[in-house]
Protein backbone atom coordinates (compact mmCIF):
# COMPACT_ATOMS: atom_id res chain seq x y z
CA UNK A 1 0.00 0.00 0.00
CA UNK A 2 0.96 3.36 -0.85
CA UNK A 3 0.79 6.44 1.25
CA UNK A 4 0.97 10.26 1.41
CA UNK A 5 1.82 12.69 4.24
CA UNK A 6 3.12 15.94 4.40
CA UNK A 7 5.16 16.91 7.36
CA UNK A 8 3.91 20.72 7.28
CA UNK A 9 0.68 19.06 8.38
CA UNK A 10 2.04 19.10 12.27
CA UNK A 11 2.15 22.71 12.10
CA UNK A 12 -1.67 23.26 12.61
CA UNK A 13 -1.20 23.37 16.82
CA UNK A 14 -4.77 24.27 18.06
CA UNK A 15 -5.07 25.96 21.32
CA UNK A 16 -8.47 25.79 22.53
CA UNK A 17 -11.67 23.99 22.57
CA UNK A 18 -14.91 23.96 24.42
CA UNK A 19 -15.92 20.92 26.20
CA UNK A 20 -18.90 21.51 28.86
CA UNK A 21 -18.69 24.99 29.00
CA UNK A 22 -15.08 25.18 29.62
CA UNK A 23 -12.11 25.91 27.64
CA UNK A 24 -9.85 22.73 27.54
CA UNK A 25 -6.87 21.35 25.89
CA UNK A 26 -7.21 20.66 22.01
CA UNK A 27 -7.61 16.88 21.51
CA UNK A 28 -6.01 17.32 17.52
CA UNK A 29 -2.12 17.23 19.05
CA UNK A 30 0.28 17.31 16.28
CA UNK A 31 1.79 14.02 18.18
CA UNK A 32 -1.06 12.11 16.68
CA UNK A 33 0.79 12.21 13.35
CA UNK A 34 3.70 10.84 15.00
CA UNK A 35 2.03 7.54 16.04
CA UNK A 36 0.17 7.38 12.77
CA UNK A 37 3.75 7.31 11.31
CA UNK A 38 5.00 5.05 13.46
CA UNK A 39 2.26 2.32 12.58
CA UNK A 40 3.23 2.60 9.06
CA UNK A 41 6.69 2.44 9.37
CA UNK A 42 6.41 -0.79 11.26
CA UNK A 43 4.28 -2.13 7.66
CA UNK A 44 7.72 -0.85 5.58
CA UNK A 45 5.22 2.25 4.49
CA UNK A 46 7.35 5.30 3.58
CA UNK A 47 4.66 7.94 3.39
CA UNK A 48 5.65 9.71 -0.12
CA UNK A 49 5.09 14.02 0.26
CA UNK A 50 2.06 14.68 -1.85
CA UNK A 51 2.22 17.14 -4.86
CA UNK A 52 1.18 20.87 -4.68
CA UNK A 53 -2.28 20.60 -6.24
CA UNK A 54 -3.63 24.43 -5.40
CA UNK A 55 -7.06 25.22 -4.82
CA UNK A 56 -8.67 23.71 -7.99
CA UNK A 57 -9.58 20.36 -6.22
CA UNK A 58 -10.86 22.37 -3.17
CA UNK A 59 -12.61 24.74 -5.20
CA UNK A 60 -14.62 21.67 -6.55
CA UNK A 61 -15.59 20.58 -3.49
CA UNK A 62 -15.89 24.09 -1.37
CA UNK A 63 -17.61 27.35 -1.26
CA UNK A 64 -15.18 30.03 -2.73
CA UNK A 65 -16.10 32.43 0.01
CA UNK A 66 -15.73 30.14 2.51
CA UNK A 67 -12.36 29.50 1.16
CA UNK A 68 -11.25 32.73 1.20
CA UNK A 69 -12.22 33.10 4.49
CA UNK A 70 -9.96 30.28 5.83
CA UNK A 71 -7.13 31.70 3.78
CA UNK A 72 -7.00 35.03 5.29
CA UNK A 73 -8.75 34.23 8.49
CA UNK A 74 -5.29 34.64 10.47
CA UNK A 75 -4.03 37.99 8.96
CA UNK A 76 -7.18 39.79 9.32
CA UNK A 77 -7.55 38.48 13.08
CA UNK A 78 -4.22 40.27 13.35
CA UNK A 79 -6.35 43.86 12.78
CA UNK A 80 -8.58 43.08 15.83
CA UNK A 81 -7.38 44.63 19.11
CA UNK A 82 -4.79 43.51 21.36
CA UNK A 83 -6.91 42.00 23.74
CA UNK A 84 -8.08 39.38 21.32
CA UNK A 85 -7.25 35.93 22.25
CA UNK A 86 -4.92 33.89 20.65
CA UNK A 87 -6.66 32.12 17.87
CA UNK A 88 -9.75 33.12 15.58
CA UNK A 89 -12.60 31.78 17.63
CA UNK A 90 -16.05 33.14 16.35
CA UNK A 91 -18.51 35.00 19.35
CA UNK A 92 -21.75 34.84 17.13
CA UNK A 93 -23.54 32.28 15.49
CA UNK A 94 -26.40 33.15 13.21
CA UNK A 95 -29.27 31.06 12.62
CA UNK A 96 -29.80 29.26 9.42
CA UNK A 97 -32.81 26.90 8.81
CA UNK A 98 -30.80 24.72 6.47
CA UNK A 99 -32.76 23.11 3.74
CA UNK A 100 -31.77 19.71 2.26
CA UNK A 101 -32.46 20.92 -1.17
CA UNK A 102 -29.99 23.67 -1.41
CA UNK A 103 -26.54 22.50 -2.03
CA UNK A 104 -25.09 25.58 -0.32
CA UNK A 105 -26.14 28.72 1.99
CA UNK A 106 -26.67 32.26 0.27
CA UNK A 107 -23.04 34.49 0.31
CA UNK A 108 -22.47 35.21 3.46
CA UNK A 109 -23.68 38.86 3.53
CA UNK A 110 -21.94 40.38 6.42
CA UNK A 111 -18.61 41.88 5.24
CA UNK A 112 -17.19 42.50 8.36
CA UNK A 113 -14.70 39.91 9.82
CA UNK A 114 -16.50 39.18 13.22
CA UNK A 115 -20.06 38.46 11.26
CA UNK A 116 -17.97 36.47 9.05
CA UNK A 117 -16.61 34.50 11.80
CA UNK A 118 -19.80 32.94 12.97
CA UNK A 119 -21.09 32.19 9.29
CA UNK A 120 -18.20 30.25 8.25
CA UNK A 121 -17.04 28.68 11.72
CA UNK A 122 -19.71 26.25 12.92
CA UNK A 123 -18.51 25.74 16.34
CA UNK A 124 -15.68 26.49 19.36
CA UNK A 125 -13.49 23.44 17.77
CA UNK A 126 -12.24 24.88 15.21
CA UNK A 127 -9.72 27.98 15.95
CA UNK A 128 -7.96 29.05 13.11
CA UNK A 129 -4.36 29.49 14.32
CA UNK A 130 -1.23 30.78 12.44
CA UNK A 131 -0.25 27.58 10.46
CA UNK A 132 -4.12 26.23 10.41
CA UNK A 133 -4.35 27.08 6.31
CA UNK A 134 -1.14 25.94 5.40
CA UNK A 135 -1.68 22.93 7.42
CA UNK A 136 -5.01 22.47 6.04
CA UNK A 137 -4.39 23.20 2.53
CA UNK A 138 -1.41 20.56 2.78
CA UNK A 139 -4.17 17.76 3.91
CA UNK A 140 -6.35 18.58 1.29
CA UNK A 141 -3.55 17.82 -0.90
CA UNK A 142 -2.46 14.47 1.08
CA UNK A 143 -5.91 13.35 0.10
CA UNK A 144 -5.71 14.57 -3.65
CA UNK A 145 -2.52 12.99 -4.15
CA UNK A 146 -3.95 9.47 -2.91
CA UNK A 147 -6.93 10.17 -5.35
CA UNK A 148 -4.84 10.56 -8.13
CA UNK A 149 -2.50 7.57 -7.24
CA UNK A 150 -5.76 5.48 -7.45
CA UNK A 151 -6.49 7.05 -10.88
CA UNK A 152 -3.05 6.07 -11.89
CA UNK A 153 -3.44 2.27 -11.43
CA UNK A 154 -2.94 1.75 -7.39
CA UNK A 155 -5.55 -0.35 -5.81
CA UNK A 156 -4.89 0.75 -2.44
CA UNK A 157 -3.73 3.81 -1.03
CA UNK A 158 -3.43 5.73 2.26
CA UNK A 159 -3.71 9.45 3.21
CA UNK A 160 -2.50 10.24 6.09
CA UNK A 161 -4.56 13.48 6.24
CA UNK A 162 -4.41 15.81 9.48
CA UNK A 163 -6.52 18.42 10.18
CA UNK A 164 -9.39 15.89 9.47
CA UNK A 165 -12.19 16.80 7.08
CA UNK A 166 -15.50 14.52 7.18
CA UNK A 167 -16.89 17.84 9.47
CA UNK A 168 -16.66 20.36 7.39
CA UNK A 169 -19.28 20.90 5.18
CA UNK A 170 -19.37 23.07 1.56
CA UNK A 171 -18.97 26.77 3.17
CA UNK A 172 -18.73 25.63 6.59
CA UNK A 173 -15.69 24.35 9.50
CA UNK A 174 -16.78 21.81 12.22
CA UNK A 175 -15.46 19.66 14.35
CA UNK A 176 -11.83 19.85 14.05
CA UNK A 177 -12.24 19.84 10.64
CA UNK A 178 -11.56 22.69 7.72
CA UNK A 179 -11.48 21.22 4.83
CA UNK A 180 -13.43 18.04 3.40
CA UNK A 181 -10.22 15.93 2.73
CA UNK A 182 -12.59 12.87 1.96
CA UNK A 183 -15.43 14.86 0.03
CA UNK A 184 -12.60 16.29 -2.25
CA UNK A 185 -10.76 12.41 -2.80
CA UNK A 186 -13.85 11.44 -3.84
CA UNK A 187 -14.70 14.28 -6.65
CA UNK A 188 -11.13 13.76 -7.90
CA UNK A 189 -11.94 9.86 -8.56
CA UNK A 190 -15.21 11.03 -10.58
CA UNK A 191 -12.61 12.15 -13.12
CA UNK A 192 -12.25 8.57 -14.57
CA UNK A 193 -14.40 6.65 -11.70
CA UNK A 194 -18.70 6.82 -12.69
CA UNK A 195 -19.66 5.92 -9.28
CA UNK A 196 -17.55 6.30 -5.87
CA UNK A 197 -18.50 4.94 -2.56
CA UNK A 198 -18.09 6.67 0.57
CA UNK A 199 -17.86 4.44 4.09
CA UNK A 200 -17.20 6.74 6.75
CA UNK A 201 -16.39 4.75 9.37
CA UNK A 202 -15.90 7.05 13.02
CA UNK A 203 -17.37 7.45 16.51
CA UNK A 204 -18.85 11.20 14.36
CA UNK A 205 -21.35 11.13 12.18
CA UNK A 206 -19.42 12.62 8.55
CA UNK A 207 -22.23 15.20 8.61
CA UNK A 208 -20.59 17.17 5.96
CA UNK A 209 -19.57 14.53 3.63
CA UNK A 210 -23.46 13.83 3.98
CA UNK A 211 -23.93 17.49 2.98
CA UNK A 212 -21.65 17.88 0.25
CA UNK A 213 -23.64 14.62 -1.77
CA UNK A 214 -26.91 14.88 -0.46
CA UNK A 215 -28.35 15.61 -4.10
CA UNK A 216 -26.02 13.93 -5.89
CA UNK A 217 -26.90 10.19 -7.42
CA UNK A 218 -23.10 9.45 -8.35
CA UNK A 219 -21.37 9.37 -4.84
CA UNK A 220 -22.94 6.78 -2.29
CA UNK A 221 -22.13 7.91 0.94
CA UNK A 222 -22.35 5.92 4.04
CA UNK A 223 -21.76 6.25 7.40
CA UNK A 224 -21.30 4.53 10.52
CA UNK A 225 -20.99 6.03 13.80
CA UNK A 226 -22.39 6.55 17.35
CA UNK A 227 -26.08 7.45 17.52
CA UNK A 228 -26.00 11.11 17.39
CA UNK A 229 -29.71 11.94 19.71
CA UNK A 230 -26.89 12.81 22.54
CA UNK A 231 -23.76 12.93 21.02
CA UNK A 232 -21.95 15.46 18.13
CA UNK A 233 -22.76 16.62 15.55
CA UNK A 234 -26.22 15.79 17.00
CA UNK A 235 -28.47 17.02 14.40
CA UNK A 236 -27.84 14.91 11.26
CA UNK A 237 -26.85 11.26 11.28
CA UNK A 238 -30.29 9.48 11.45
CA UNK A 239 -30.97 6.39 9.88
CA UNK A 240 -34.15 8.50 7.69
CA UNK A 241 -31.19 10.93 6.05
CA UNK A 242 -31.48 9.46 2.74
CA UNK A 243 -30.56 12.25 0.52
CA UNK A 244 -32.71 14.60 -1.53
CA UNK A 245 -33.98 14.73 -4.48
CA UNK A 246 -31.75 13.08 -7.38
CA UNK A 247 -29.45 12.12 -4.19
CA UNK A 248 -32.77 10.73 -2.49
CA UNK A 249 -31.37 7.03 -1.90
CA UNK A 250 -28.06 7.86 -2.05
CA UNK A 251 -26.97 8.19 1.59
CA UNK A 252 -27.24 5.29 4.21
CA UNK A 253 -27.01 6.14 8.36
CA UNK A 254 -25.68 3.15 10.52
CA UNK A 255 -26.15 4.55 13.54
CA UNK A 256 -24.77 2.48 16.71
CA UNK A 257 -25.73 2.28 20.48
CA UNK A 258 -23.76 4.04 22.54
CA UNK A 259 -21.26 1.32 24.06
CA UNK A 260 -21.46 -0.84 20.85
CA UNK A 261 -18.41 -3.05 20.24
CA UNK A 262 -16.27 -4.57 17.38
CA UNK A 263 -19.34 -6.98 16.95
CA UNK A 264 -22.19 -4.20 15.96
CA UNK A 265 -19.46 -2.35 13.85
CA UNK A 266 -18.76 -5.62 12.04
CA UNK A 267 -22.36 -6.15 11.32
CA UNK A 268 -22.63 -2.06 9.97
CA UNK A 269 -20.04 -2.94 7.75
CA UNK A 270 -21.38 -5.87 6.21
CA UNK A 271 -24.53 -3.83 5.83
CA UNK A 272 -22.39 -0.81 3.86
CA UNK A 273 -20.68 -3.49 2.12
CA UNK A 274 -24.30 -5.07 0.32
CA UNK A 275 -24.74 -1.24 -0.16
CA UNK A 276 -21.72 -0.76 -2.15
CA UNK A 277 -22.00 -3.55 -4.14
CA UNK A 278 -25.55 -2.65 -5.55
CA UNK A 279 -24.61 0.59 -6.02
CA UNK A 280 -21.91 -0.61 -8.38
CA UNK A 281 -19.59 1.02 -7.10
CA UNK A 282 -15.94 1.17 -8.94
CA UNK A 283 -13.88 2.78 -6.41
CA UNK A 284 -14.38 3.30 -2.71
CA UNK A 285 -12.96 5.71 -0.32
CA UNK A 286 -12.62 4.68 3.52
CA UNK A 287 -12.73 7.96 5.81
CA UNK A 288 -11.21 6.10 9.09
CA UNK A 289 -11.54 7.19 12.34
CA UNK A 290 -9.90 5.70 15.30
CA UNK A 291 -12.40 7.92 17.72
CA UNK A 292 -14.55 4.40 17.51
CA UNK A 293 -12.06 2.80 20.49
CA UNK A 294 -12.86 2.27 23.94
CA UNK A 295 -9.93 4.47 24.87
CA UNK A 296 -11.04 7.62 22.99
CA UNK A 297 -11.22 10.38 25.22
CA UNK A 298 -14.59 11.82 23.13
CA UNK A 299 -15.65 8.85 21.93
CA UNK A 300 -18.70 6.65 23.63
CA UNK A 301 -17.60 3.22 21.41
CA UNK A 302 -15.85 0.49 22.73
CA UNK A 303 -13.82 -1.22 19.78
CA UNK A 304 -10.53 -2.75 20.82
CA UNK A 305 -7.46 -1.76 18.47
CA UNK A 306 -8.04 -5.40 16.81
CA UNK A 307 -11.36 -4.40 15.66
CA UNK A 308 -9.98 -2.20 13.13
CA UNK A 309 -8.05 -5.39 12.06
CA UNK A 310 -11.84 -6.97 11.37
CA UNK A 311 -12.82 -3.80 9.59
CA UNK A 312 -9.76 -3.49 7.29
CA UNK A 313 -10.56 -7.38 5.99
CA UNK A 314 -14.00 -6.13 5.52
CA UNK A 315 -12.79 -3.79 3.49
CA UNK A 316 -10.54 -5.50 1.70
CA UNK A 317 -13.08 -7.75 0.43
CA UNK A 318 -14.83 -5.22 -1.40
CA UNK A 319 -12.83 -5.39 -4.28
CA UNK A 320 -12.57 -2.24 -4.92
CA UNK A 321 -9.66 0.50 -5.79
CA UNK A 322 -9.60 2.18 -2.24
CA UNK A 323 -8.15 5.42 -0.89
CA UNK A 324 -8.50 5.44 3.24
CA UNK A 325 -8.49 8.82 4.07
CA UNK A 326 -7.25 9.53 7.98
CA UNK A 327 -10.38 11.11 9.89
CA UNK A 328 -10.00 11.35 13.61
CA UNK A 329 -8.80 9.28 16.94
CA UNK A 330 -7.52 10.97 19.81
CA UNK A 331 -6.46 8.22 22.20
CA UNK A 332 -2.48 9.41 21.45
CA UNK A 333 -1.79 5.77 22.95
CA UNK A 334 -4.20 3.94 20.96
CA UNK A 335 -4.21 5.30 17.78
CA UNK A 336 -1.26 3.76 16.06
CA UNK A 337 -2.54 0.52 17.14
CA UNK A 338 -5.77 0.67 15.70
CA UNK A 339 -3.79 1.74 12.47
CA UNK A 340 -1.56 -1.45 12.49
CA UNK A 341 -4.82 -3.39 12.68
CA UNK A 342 -6.18 -1.95 9.78
CA UNK A 343 -3.07 -2.49 8.01
CA UNK A 344 -2.79 -6.31 9.12
CA UNK A 345 -6.27 -6.85 8.26
CA UNK A 346 -6.57 -5.25 4.44
CA UNK A 347 -3.10 -7.23 3.56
Amino acid sequence: MRAFYHPDQALHDPQQYMRFGKVVAPKDLPERTERLLGALKKHGIAPERPAAHGLDPVLAIHDAGFVTFLETAWARWQDLPAERGPEVWPSTFPYWSGRPDEDVRPPCRPTGFIGQLGWYLGDLSVPVGEHCWHSTLRSSETAVSGADAILGGERAVYSLCRPSGHHARADRATGFCYLNNTAIAAQRLRSKFGKVAILDVDAHHGDGTQQIFYRRDDVLTISVHADPSNYYPFFTGYADERGNGPGEGFNLNLPLAHGAGGAEMQAAVDRADKAIREFGAEAVVIALGYDAHKDDPIGVLKLEASDFGTIGRQVKAFGLPTLVVQEGGYAIDAIGDCLDAFLGGFK
